[in-house]
């Protein structure tokens, strides 16, 4: 049976459990648990940081650890019982490790690293907390440095500060937010640099000497020395080394390591110096050979100097290698050290090349005791202490030193009757008072202890030796009197065995008989001359002699004019001892009474040092002076007392104040000297008024502290000894003493008056007084004492001086022990609070206020059960009423002040706002309901509570703002979330009980919303971007305040009632910011007030245009900043939806709620796809859609101006110059030319209308420029130059058409990229809205076909699925939750067709106006209709043309355009065939034009061509046209296509004849080595032409080919008159040009059967043909028109033609009975049909790319067929022919020749010179480069069957998908020779060229009929384009055409130029220019 856990309520994993058993919770080891019940063995509870899932374990997998739980039952928190930085490091490195692999991810390697060692070393530590084996030191350092590190990382992570107390995390909860902001603070500024150290220390490790020649003992002796005063700081430390240069004693680390001690900050500079002095212990000269004298002298060796600031620089831990520099000259040993620093080192050599002293440099800082702790392994081990010559700072009693340094300076001696110098060696003794020499206190330096005797340095042959050796004597100080030292002097003999003789000596006696010490300073000693064996052990004998020359009587001649002489220099360093007589004089006044008076007045002359020196004996002196004689020094102590506490007070005593403070705990025994000093005291005090001076009286005062120090001390001590006795006395005496003091504080004065220094004395030394009468009195009588202290101070202050003192005083009195205590602070607050608010009304000194605030806040807090105490309750009351209004105002005043400009007062301004509102939020804190009411009603009137409450609200908004705390003070910011919200909630009662129906106050209420509001949107409380352990905390602690404040909103708007209109449209846009915050419950509650608005709206004006415009403009600002989801637009709609189904605008509403919803839905897109990084079509598209929903739906134009910014922003980095141009258009033609001012708008300055459009259009120039698009920049161009011509503004007009004619220039001489076109297709749901199931076109970028663009959209969209049919998706891909892609290729169809079929327009320009405003786009696909015949594919194969018409022409704004309408049109077989064999004559008649005019450099596209074509005709390609369509059984079933059989034939014929004339062109430029080839084609050619039925071609055909001016004859439109009536003419289609080159494409392959056969091998893979389409292309196929090869992917690019084929109508009955005339007879335009009549105007085609099929767009309904994108191009000619008879035998009737005969002789020239009419430019100049016949370019996935008998006839040019296509039509007919039982052969296109029995001259000329190019478009405002051939290289002049059969130039009919009059003259043909 499961039982509740008692105990057993936290565990740790030890092993991972797999949980397989039922309801088992998966374990891994590690993780924590919550245990809730328990039952035999198992547990269950739940993994703590997925509480959700619960389950058993077993228990013996579980560590069990104590935990406290809060909250018992089913929501119980379990917390467990552990040190609390254990726990912290637990969840912090928890939050670390998820961030810290989230660095790696972003690549931050190094902090990635960093953070690692740091994870490591925190894991470590935790690993020694836990054990529990440190001591208490260890553990607070281990925590301390476990806290720095997790504070580095949560700083270097952009966490929050942890507030922390003792190294524990703190609960905001559990302080005051006082207490808490000072922690913070605290924290905060930890991270600034620390205070440095006063003390520092230098540790000196000795390692070696390196050098090559030592082979003697040395002696090291180190210092520090003071470069500036040129004197030793410190004593010396002293190391002896071996012969080899190592420590002598290594196993005592003391004796070669030492800690030079007591540094002050002051000795850390450069000029501060380690001089190190090396002596060496051997013979006399260092080069002497080793003889029997063992004598050893020490002897100079070296010296080496470090400047103590280099320490400062360097690695604390490197060893230092000191150079040692050798003294030469002796007797400059003595400043030797002194000439290194001047850097005088030239004079000295280096004792050796690699010689160095290694030794270990490191400074320390802090405290010696802090060292000890530390460094304690450095203290364990043993290091020896070299003190400071002098006393540190800090002397405290109990310290005993007593020093004395004796450095000998140098001597002078005679020779002595030797004949060179002597050796002098001196050696030093201490002697005691008996003559008894003191063993081991004499010693060289710290390190080695102390010997009994010093032997100095020897100098050699040196009268006047200078040794400058100091030497330590640490003399007892009871042994100090009747001691003295001796010094001998020997002479060193380097003779008789090195004997050291005795010549003299001297001495100095340690102490005078008065008692004072030897003085410091150089004293100049007698040398007292001996015998060699005298004995000085008779001290007495020489001590009475005298031992100074100082000191010598006056009569003393002898010894004064003695030139010997010996000089020590002497500093003593003792706590006991003094050199000072006065100051002996005063602590011995017992031996002198009559002195006392005298030492006391002197007491105050005498150096501070020497007083503290003997502090405790001096304050001894003076309390055992007071005792017995205090009538009659009882006011010369007093004085003595104060200066010597005042002495105290200055900076270099006031390390003393323990020493004193010491002194009075536990030395002080003057229990009766409280009377005297109170009454003493108060007689100042009562002098204080009357006193014309008063600095004494302030020097009493201000040592008061301590006064009151001794009087309480004094009375405790009396009080033991007598058991309490006199007590009222006391009080009484006290209480007489303030008395006094509060008359004196009353005094009201001037503030320069000295009373009022004296007042602001006392008040900076009263509250130090506090805690010393605690001591004997009350807390209440303390408190009394100081409250009517306090309050005698006049109110009416006039010294602002005096005002802060007072101030300061009251802060002292508010930190003070006495305040702490509750009883005492409800007597002192009253006080404290009236001076409080006195300054903050004032504004005067509020830093301080503020720290007064925060202190009294600080110790008020609330019980656990949130319930104050009674006295707590009443001060936080009175607070309230004294100080919540001022400090509302104070906070105002100080945000809105500007702040100051220096740094360190800009901290302070912050600080002191950041305090205040620590204050108020704490004052907040602590007030309850009862507070809360007492404080509204003690307003007296609305006004005043209005005020109030606008203040707070205000101050509230302030609080919320980011920069109140710093960014990681995120607790601190939940702190005041949490008060804000408590307050808003007692106050929102207050607004609607007051200030609600006829009270109602509009700036209340807003200023309240408007706080909720932005409360809600604070950064700190968006929980959804905290992670989930940090979420999970809040929640825990605050709940989710934003989901309260929205409630308190919500009940506080249906409380309005009417009055929310006032409201309208007002807090829309806050309302709708408060929606957009990501919390579901928040949205559920505010969204419905929108209704509620709309409703409020409708009833006061009838709509609600108000609610929708603002709702509209702030969703766009707000949702840009990143706010709003697809959750809350489903929200959002379905909510109000819901809201307002019962109301009686409901329509309107819906349409208002679909309106906005819609704007998020591309709003939404708009931001997700501006997040990415790189400018791609999806931002692009998504911009446009938002655009266009802008202007058309919502008709913001300001909304809409800013996204064409945007827009043209995002195009120009993309570098879509064109389209940034036409967008920018989109501004441009909101302006116009007019003087009206405009504001400054986005980057554009204030400017006039006219400015801003005239720097538009130069704008929009340089991008068209830019973007290649020069004729649209033309058109601006004109525009401005109108402008500036109406202007008279000739020079900026001269610029502009400069401009104009540059742009004109560039057309002509600049080659321009023609683009594909792709059509994509977005299937799904999970497109973007503006994508999703829409189909649109996309211009590619430059060179870039299908396949990359295919890439290009795979990679913006990484999810899509690519299809790989054309076919439409069904409604499974539509409604799908995926992305689909539908790409492929189409072609453009032209508008401009007029400049298109102008024969000799350069292609330079036509290029322009074949691919730019394209509306329309074509697709064909091939597919069989009915039976396949196997053996003629032909007969069956259709063509499925989709034509795409677009909402907007490309290019445009965008790069792509949504497809407006689908129109699918089929085409029949025949017309199909009839495009095949079009485009195939045009490519040929564009190579014969380009091979003619020279424009290509080889004849290879022309062979291959021709080769092509002839061969696959030979090998019976148009055999299967004729076979299919030719035959009776076709004409019989398909009567309708009579024409249109009849063009087939005439193409075939005219292809026959442009292939005769290439025939002919070729052999003129055929190169030799290709002549074989050459004679193969014609031989080829004549079999065609037989298999064709030709025999001959008429004279006409035969005539040789006549050269053109500018290429193919532009035949005169007005030469010949229109005799046909409008109804004879027949509509025929025309062709559009190629799209892209292709000619390398081709390979020189003619088809032969083999590449016949791959075709349909290839094709007969699959009946289908949609599966055809998949197939992709090989390049190995050679058909002459490959357009059957490619996937539809690929092919759907290439161009091919649309013929239109209209359904016979009467229109066309005329021409059918032309058809039955005979030649003579039938009028011209049965063939060509009248170019004037709309009716017969064809549609417009385009000459592409070979695998792009161009649509017609002006078939009829029944004859077009809905096209489909199509690789092919057998479907592109829809041609409409002449119209046939029933009957078979009316088309054998002849056609009317053409043209008149001209003789096959008659060259270009002779036409030109004939032609009364200037010569015509070619039309045949295009973009296109010229085509060759090779089929590589496209390869073909043929539909022919496999058999064999087909090979070539696929590839003919007839069959097969051309690239190019062909816009002309004739009206050629069958000839009568030529009708035979079979079908015809399918013709090839020859250009209008026409068949004909009869080649009369005269008739045919009669009969020419217009030129093939005048025919239009059904549509008048979209001309017909021209046949042409596809484009040159436009360098190239314009190249001549192959002739015309059946056109004519006017003035050439006649071979002597005279026209045949009975021929009419057409009438003139107009020409369009195409519009932009």
């Amino acid at each position: 049976m499961w039982i509740p856990t008692e105990h057993e309520k936290y565990g740790v994993v030890l092993a991972s459990f797999r949980g397989t058993v039922q309801h088992g919770l998966p374990l891994e080891i590690g993780d924590t648990v919550q245990i809730l019940e328990k039952c035999e063995g198992w547990y269950r509870g739940f993994i703590l940081k997925n509480p959700n899932i619960k389950g058993i374990f077993p228990s013996s997998y579980i560590h069990l650890k104590n935990a406290h739980v809060k909250n018992k039952g089913q929501f119980e928190t379990v917390i467990p019982v552990e040190d609390s930085v254990i726990t912290e490091m637990t969840s912090t490195l928890r939050d670390w490790g998820a961030m810290w692999k989230q660095l790696y991810v972003k690549n931050e390697g190094d902090l990635f690293h960093r953070l690692w060692h740091v994870m490591n070393e925190i894991l470590d530590l935790r690993r020694q907390v836990l054990v529990g084996h440190l001591t208490h030191d260890r553990m607070r350092d281990v925590k301390q440095h476990i806290t720095a590190r997790l504070d580095w990382g949560n700083e270097q992570l952009g966490l929050d500060l942890v507030p922390r107390r003792e190294f524990s995390m703190v609960d905001p909860d559990e302080i005051s937010v006082t207490e808490l902001y000072r922690l913070m603070e605290h924290r905060h500024r930890k991270k600034e640099t620390p205070a440095p150290a006063s003390t520092h220390h230098l540790f000196v490790h000795v390692k070696s000497l390196m050098s090559a020649n030592l082979g003697e003992e040395l002696e090291v002796f180190f210092h520090i020395y003071d470069g500036r005063e040129n004197r030793p700081l410190s004593e010396r430390f002293f190391v002896k080394l071996n012969k080899s240069g190592l420590p002598k004693s290594p196993e005592k680390t003391e004796r070669q390591c030492t800690l030079f001690v007591d540094l002050g900050s002051s000795d850390l500079r450069k000029d501060v110096y380690i001089v190190v002095h090396i002596i060496r212990i051997g013979r006399m000269g260092a080069g002497e050979k080793k003889n029997l004298c063992s004598v050893q002298y020490r002897r100079p060796f070296g010296c080496a100097v470090v400047s103590i600031a280099d320490l400062l620089t360097a690695d604390s831990k490197d060893d230092h290698l000191l150079k040692v520099y050798a003294c030469n000259t002796e007797s400059e040993w003595h400043q030797i050290h002194e000439n290194l620093i001047k850097k005088a080192n030239s004079r000295y050599n280096l004792s050796g090349s690699n010689t160095g002293l290694a030794v270990g440099l490191q400074l320390l800082h802090g405290d010696i005791e802090q060292l000890r702790r530390e460094y304690m392994v450095l203290f364990t081990r043993g290091v020896s202490i070299t003190r400071k010559l002098g006393f540190s700072d800090v002397i405290m009693p109990g310290e005993m030193r007593n020093d004395l340094y004796i450095t000998l300076e140098k001597g002078e001696f005679e020779k002595g009757g030797k004949s060179v110098a002597r050796n002098v060696e001196i050696t030093v003794y201490v002697l005691d008072i008996d003559g008894q020499i003191l063993k081991s206190h004499v010693a060289a330096g710290a390190g080695e202890p102390g010997g009994d005797e010093y032997h100095s340095l020897v100098l050699y042959h040196n009268n006047s030796p200078r040794w400058a050796e100091q030497i330590k004597l640490p003399i007892p100080v009871d042994m100090f009197r009747g001691s003295h030292v001796r010094f001998e002097f020997r002479h060193c003999s380097t003779k008789d065995k090195g004997e050291k003789k005795l010549f003299g000596y001297s001495f100095v006696p340690l102490m005078q008989e008065d008692g004072r010490t030897l003085p410091d300073g150089t004293h100049e000693l007698i040398i007292h001359k001996c015998e060699e064996n005298t004995s000085l052990a008779d001290c007495p004998r020489y001590l009475k002699m005298p031992f100074s020359k100082a000191n010598l009587p006056s009569n003393n001649q002898t010894l004064k004019g003695t030139k010997e002489s010996f000089w020590i220099t002497s500093f003593l360093c003792s706590t006991k001892l003094t050199q000072n007589g006065d100051m002996l004089d005063l602590l011995k006044w017992r031996a002198h009474p009559e002195r006392i008076n005298d030492s006391l007045s002197k007491l105050k002359e005498i150096d501070g040092s020497e007083i503290v020196k003997f502090l405790q004996d001096t304050l001894d002196t003076l309390f055992g002076i007071l005792d017995e004689s205090s009538q009659r020094y009882g006011l010369k102590v007093f004085d003595s007392l104060v200066h010597i506490i005042n002495l105290l007070q200055d900076s270099k005593f006031q390390h003393f104040k323990p020493v004193m403070d010491t002194y009075i705990e536990s030395h002080f025994a003057g229990a009766l000297s409280y009377r005297d000093l109170i009454k003493v005291l108060k007689w100042y005090v009562d002098r204080i008024v009357d006193a014309e001076h008063q600095d004494h009286i302030q020097q009493v005062l201000k040592a008061s502290e301590y006064i009151f120090k001794y009087i309480i001390q004094s009375r405790r001590l009396f009080s033991l000894a007598t058991g309490g006795q006199n007590e009222e006395e006391f009080r009484v005496c006290i209480h007489e003493l303030f008395m006094s003091i509060r008359f004196f504080l009353s005094q009201e004065n001037k503030t320069t008056s000295p009373v009022a220094q004296t007042q602001a004395v006392f008040l900076r030394t009263f509250p130090a007084v506090y805690g010393e009468l605690l001591k004997i009195f009350t807390v209440r009588e303390v408190a009394g004492f100081v409250r009517e202290t306090l309050g005698s101070l006049p109110t009416a202050v006039h010294a602002d001086c005096l005002e802060a003192v007072k101030l300061q005083c009251i802060t002292k009195t508010v930190e003070s022990q006495l305040y702490i205590n509750p009883e005492s602070r409800c007597i002192l607050l009253p006080v404290v609070l009236r001076v409080l608010q006195a300054h903050m009304q004032e504004q005067r000194d509020l830093v301080m206020c503020a720290r007064i605030l925060t202190s009294m806040l600080s110790l008020i807090q609330k019980e656990e059960n949130g319930t104050a105490e009674p006295v707590v309750s009443e001060e936080v009351e009175l607070i309230v009423e004294s100080l919540l209004g001022v400090l509302l105002r104070t906070i105002l005043e100080i945000s809105n002040r500007p702040q100051p400009a220096g740094p360190a007062m800009r901290l302070q301004f912050q600080d002191v706002t950041g305090e205040f509102v620590a204050c108020l939020l704490a004052l907040l804190r602590q007030m309850s309901d009862r507070h809360y009411q007492q404080l509204l009603q003690a307003f007296s009137s609305k006004d005043n509570l209005r005020d109030f409450l606008l203040q707070i609200f205000t101050v509230f908004r302030i609080l919320i703002r980011p920069e109140m705390f710093s960014k990681d003070w995120t607790v601190m910011r939940l702190v005041t979330n949490n008060v804000i919200i408590t307050t808003v909630l007692y106050l929102s009662d207050a607004l609607r009980k007051n200030f609600l129906n006829d009270k109602f106050d509009y700036k209340v209420w807003d200023s309240y919303f408007y706080l909720s509001v932005i409360f809600i949107n604070q950064p700190c409380l968006q929980l959804e971007s905290f992670s989930p352990s940090k979420r999970k905390k809040i929640l825990e602690k605050y709940g989710d305040m934003r989901v309260m404040m929205g409630c308190e909103i919500f009940s506080m708007w249906q409380n309005l009632g009417e009055h929310k209109l006032n409201f309208i449209p007002a807090m829309i846009g806050p309302f709708l910011e408060v929606t957009l915050v990501p919390q579901p419950d928040l949205r559920n509650v505010m969204i419905p007030i929108f209704h509620d608005m709309m409703d409020w709206e409708q009833r006061r004006s009838g709509n609600f245009k108000q609610v929708e415009a603002k709702l509209i403009d702030k969703l766009d600002s707000l949702m840009s900043e990143g706010k709003g989801d697809e959750t809350y637009r489903e929200l959002f709609n379905s909510i109000l939806l819901k809201k307002i189904e019962r109301e009686t605008w409901r329509e309107s509403g819906i349409s208002l709620i679909a309106t906005v919803t819609r704007l998020m839905e591309r709003l939404l897109d708009y931001r997700d796809c501006m997040k990415l990084g790189e400018v791609d079509g999806k931002k692009i598209g998504c911009t446009v859609s938002l655009l266009n929903f802008y202007k058309t739906e919502l008709n913001k134009e300001e909304m809409y101006i800013r996204y064409i910014h945007k827009l043209y922003d995002l195009h120009f980095k993309a570098q879509n110059y064109t389209e940034a141009s036409y967008t920018l258009l989109l501004y441009d033609e909101l302006l116009e030319w007019s003087e009206r001012p405009l504001r400054e708008f986005l980057n554009y300055p204030m400017q006039s209308e006219w400015q801003r459009k005239e720097y538009l259009h130069l704008t929009i120039v340089q991008n068209f420029d830019r973007g290649k698009c020069w004729e649209n920049g033309i058109i601006l161009c004109r525009e401005l130059a109108d402008q500036y011509e109406s202007y008279y503004d000739y020079r900026n007009l001269s610029k502009m058409r400069m401009m104009e004619a540059s742009l004109y220039d560039k057309i002509m001489d600049q080659q321009r990229l023609e683009p594909e076109f792709f059509r994509v297709g977005f299937y799904g749901k999970k497109f973007p809205f503006f994508l999703r199931n829409k189909e649109f076109v996309c211009r590619g970028h430059d060179y870039e076909r299908l396949e990359a663009f295919q890439q290009r959209m795979l990679n913006e969209f990484p999810h899509a699925i690519a299809m790989q049919h054309v076919n439409q998706p069904d409604q499974t891909i539509y409604q799908a939750d995926a992305q689909y892609l539908q790409i492929y290729a189409v072609t453009p169809i032209p508008e401009s067709q007029d400049v298109l079929q102008r024969d000799g327009v350069p292609d330079n320009i036509k290029s322009f106006y074949k691919f730019n405003h394209i509306w329309r786009f074509r697709y064909d696909r091939p597919f069989h209709k009915g039976t396949k015949d196997k053996e003629n594919e032909f007969k069956s194969l259709w063509v499925e043309r989709t034509t795409l018409t677009l909402v907007q022409s490309l290019p445009g704004i965008s790069r792509w355009f949504e497809v407006d309408k689908r129109e699918l049109v089929e085409v029949s077989p025949l017309e199909n065939a009839i495009e095949v064999i079009e485009n195939k004559n045009l490519q040929l008649r564009t190579l014969i034009t380009q091979c003619q005019s020279r424009q290509m450099q080889n004849i290879n596209p022309l062979t291959m061509c021709l080769n092509g074509v002839i061969d696959a005709a030979v090998n019976g390609g148009l055999a299967r046209y004729q076979e299919a369509f030719f035959v009776k059984d076709y004409i019989m079933n398909h009567p309708e296509d009579g024409e249109k059989i009849g063009r087939l034939r005439e193409l075939m014929f005219e292809q026959a004849h442009i292939l005769e004339y290439g025939l002919a062109v070729h052999e003129k430029y055929v190169p030799q080595d290709m002549r074989p080839l050459h004679k193969k084609l014609v031989d080829q050619f004549h079999l065609m032409k037989s298999s064709l039925g030709i025999q001959e071609f008429p004279a006409y055909v035969r005539a040789s080919p006549v050269h053109f001016t500018n290429g193919s004859p532009r035949t005169c439109r007005n030469s010949v008159p229109n005799i046909i009536s409008p109804d004879g003419g027949r509509g025929v289609a025309r062709r559009s040009l190629p799209s892209y080159p292709a000619v390398n494409r081709y390979s020189s392959s003619s088809l032969s059967s083999q590449a016949s056969n791959e075709v349909s091998n290839i094709t007969g893979q699959s009946e289908s043909s949609d599966e055809v389409f998949n197939m992709q292309p090989s390049p190995s196929t050679s058909s002459l028109s490959s357009n059957h090869s490619a996937s539809p992917n690929v092919t759907s690019s290439a161009p091919s033609s649309a013929r239109g084929s209209p359904q016979m109508a009467e229109k066309h009955k005329h021409s059918r009975e032309n058809a039955c005339l005979s030649p003579r007879d039938r009028p011209v335009s049965a063939i060509f049909p009248n170019p004037m009549d709309p009716a017969q105007r064809a549609p417009p085609h385009q000459i592409g790319d070979a695998t792009l099929p161009r649509s017609d767009p002006n078939l009829s309904a029944p004859d077009k067929v809905r096209p489909t994108p199509s690789s092919w191009s057998l479907d592109s000619v829809k041609e409409g022919a002449p119209s046939f008879s029933d009957s078979f035998g009316k088309m054998l009737c002849p056609p009317v020749p053409p043209r008149p005969p001209y003789s096959a002789g008659s060259s270009a020239k002779n036409m030109r010179s004939q032609s009364p009419v200037s010569a015509s430019r070619s039309p045949q100049k295009t973009t296109v480069p010229p085509f060759t016949p090779s089929p590589t370019e496209c390869q073909s996935t043929s539909l022919v069957s496999n058999s064999p008998v087909l090979s070539g006839s696929y590839s003919s040019g007839i069959s097969s998908l051309s690239r190019c296509s062909v816009s002309e039509a004739s009206g050629t007919e069958l000839p009568a020779g030529d009708h035979l039982p079979h079908p015809l052969p399918p013709p090839t296109t020859l250009p209008n060229s026409v068949s004909s029995s009869s080649d009369e001259p005269i008739r045919r000329e009669n009969k020419t009929p217009p030129p093939y190019s005048v025919y239009e478009r059904n549509n008048p405002r979209r001309p017909v384009p021209l046949p042409h051939s596809l484009s040159i290289p436009p360098q190239t002049d314009p190249p001549a055409l192959p002739p015309k059969p059946h056109q004519l130039r006017t003035g050439s009919m006649k071979l002597d130029g005279t026209s045949d009059p009975r021929v009419p003259r057409p009438r003139p043909l107009p020409r369009k220019v195409s519009q932009l």
